[in-house]
């Protein structure tokens, strides 16, 4: 028996585990989600990789390979060189990636030996296989998706990252199921670092705060401030101005930038660090700008680097941290010579687990199934649930269902916000219908009830839909049927005249599309609910709350929902309410 292990986290946040078991994903697990902790950042995946061999029925003793998506780089690379060089301003961190430029790696080892241990393996009886972090990203969209392996037939493949050991941008060829380099881009040079240093500059927490940047940047205008001069890509060189952003040593710590990813001398040209409503000049035009810059940047990257190869196979591969840009995605989407755009479902740095696992599955010769779906994490019984409810300490009511999926549909359709647990956890950025707080996307008022309930959310960010297929074949064009929601799509005017709440501001929205044959629990819940109003669709917003990574147990679940103003919950087969409060509890 083969068992590969895939476990990421050495490069500081998302730390996450994947088991591949005979060319089987049979379990994923993202370690904020047992921790609690958005990100998880400094944390190891002990509790994740545990959990992950509960799920393969597995011990420790049965695991043949260690995959890490972190591998040692020579002194010879041009990476080391590239940072040594960039990096002249300050000799320290330059002379240390010269002669020192493994220490990370070398620290994660020692940090590995001592993970494996308490899992109860032996780090010198397996096989440790360690995969360059942007290729870990590469084989996570490429090598499980058997339908990209016809003989001969290429795929292009775009890796578009913070940071890895050195490399942040990838372009890459996959061809009979393996990856060829063609492009890479090292530190600091980053298109990400780019879009996370003017998502600090307008006063937001980077790996947190990309996504309202991108959300802000639709009611801007991109051609009032120009951008451009904080990056440049000649057809040859693609190089941030380090005087600016991305910066370290004495250009980030003075007064006015200390401690950020920008320097003094940005805020001498844009003003100050935003304190105030982002939705005031100039700072909504600021966020127009950099996305539009980030965009433009990434497109005439992917055409000068991947144009003939995309001429060719039409085909793009797009990973990453980036890759959750969905504005991005959209314009890669429509570009005209992309035919298929495929977005992994764990582009982030928890799907670098799964990518150095099936990478050293591959290099094993051993095939992967290609998996159905995304519900990689645990599930639990309804008395679980049943026991997660009686030993809350306020006692929430509940109730064994007949049919959770008429129950949900009955109250969704009588217009209340449902808190939906079943199944296997999702694994990825993205709740799924497993673990997803439901809504009625034609009640009037919804978008107000979620936010006022459970959500705060700002009142220009909309909701995201699910789906039903049949449904999104009149909703959204051909190449918009996504179901992991990671890319926008165009909506037409009578879909966005219907559905209001879950359209953008240009007219966008971003679905999910949900099949009986990969979701089939969540699309009998869609079925229900479009017999009943006629409505294919539902609002799905992730089951937790504001800063909260996405709930796992039942016991997060009934905590998260009596922390809430939510009425009701279905977890597994139980309906959840609460006990009546006298006025004046």
């Amino acid at each position: 028996m083969n068992v590969t292990l895939g476990l990421a986290g050495a490069i500081g946040h998302d730390p996450a585990a994947a088991i591949i078991v005979d060319g089987k994903l049979v379990a994923a697990i993202e370690e904020e989600r047992l921790i609690r902790r958005r990100h998880a950042k400094n944390e190891l995946p002990y509790l994740s990789a545990r959990r992950c061999l509960q799920i393969a029925r597995l011990k420790g003793d049965d695991v043949t390979h260690i995959a890490i998506p972190f591998a040692p780089v020579s002194l010879f690379s041009r990476a080391r060189w590239h940072y040594a060089r960039r990096h002249w301003y300050a000799p320290d961190r330059a002379l240390d990636s010269l002669f020192n430029g493994n220490r990370r790696y070398k620290r994660y080892l020692n940090e590995l030996r001592l993970l494996l241990d308490k899992l109860h393996i032996d780090f010198n009886r397996v096989t440790l296989v360690p995969v360059e972090h942007q290729l870990a990203h590469a084989s996570s969209g490429y090598l499980l998706n058997e339908s990209l392996f016809e003989k001969d037939e290429s795929v292009a493949i775009f890796c578009n990252d913070s940071k890895g050991e050195y490399a942040n941008v990838y372009f890459g060829r996959g061809v009979n199921g393996e990856i060829k380099k063609i492009k890479r881009f090292y530190n600091p040079d980053s298109l990400c670092g780019m879009y996370a240093a003017l998502t600090d500059y307008l006063g937001f927490e980077i790996l947190d705060g990309e996504y309202k940047v991108m959300g802000i940047a639709a009611y801007g205008d991109p051609e009032k401030y120009d951008l451009s001069y904080l990056a440049k890509f000649d057809g040859r060189k693609f190089k941030v101005d380090t005087r600016l952003i991305t910066t370290i040593g004495l250009r980030r710590y003075k007064a006015k930038s200390r401690g950020h990813y920008f320097s003094a001398k940005l805020v001498e040209k844009l003003g100050p660090r935003r304190a105030g409503n982002l939705l005031e000049d100039p700072y909504v035009h600021y966020a127009a700008a950099i996305q539009k810059l980030y965009e433009d940047l990434a497109v005439e990257m992917v055409e000068h680097y991947l144009g003939d190869l995309l001429r060719e196979t039409g085909r793009l591969i797009v990973a990453g941290t980036g890759a959750l840009n969905i504005r991005l995605n959209q314009r890669l989407n429509s570009h005209p010579l992309v035919k298929q755009l495929i977005v992994h479902p764990a582009c982030g740095d928890s799907g670098t687990a799964i990518g150095a696992a099936a990478y050293a599955v591959r290099q094993q010769g051993i095939g992967i199934k290609s998996p159905k779906n995304m519900y990689l994490g645990p599930k639990f019984s309804s008395n679980a649930c049943i026991n997660a409810c009686s030993n809350h300490r306020d006692k929430p009511q509940w109730e064994v269902l007949e049919d959770p999926h008429e129950k949900a549909a009955e109250l969704l359709a009588n217009g209340q916000l449902v808190a939906w647990f079943r199944g296997r956890m999702e694994f990825g950025a993205r709740a799924l219908g497993n673990r997803s707080i439901l809504a009625n996307p034609s009640q009037l008022g919804i978008i107000d009830a979620i936010n006022h309930q459970v959500k705060f959310r700002e009142h220009w960010r909309p909701f995201s839909p699910s789906i039903l297929d049949s449904v999104a074949k009149e909703m959204l064009p051909p190449n918009g049927q996504d179901e992991y929601m990671l890319f926008s799509t165009p909506v037409s005017k009578k879909w966005q005249e219907k559905y209001p709440v879950i359209v953008y501001k240009d007219g966008s929205t971003r679905a999910q599309v949900v099949r009986e044959e990969s979701s089939p629990d969540f699309y009998k819940l869609l079925s229900r609910f479009h017999e009943k109003t006629g409505h294919g669709l539902l609002i799905n917003a992730s089951l937790c709350r504001p800063g909260e990574a996405l709930v796992c147990t039942p016991e997060d679940a009934v905590n998260m929902f009596m922390g809430t103003d939510l009425n009701y919950m279905i977890i597994e087969n139980l309906l959840v309410t609460k006990r009546e409060r006298p006025d004046n509890w």
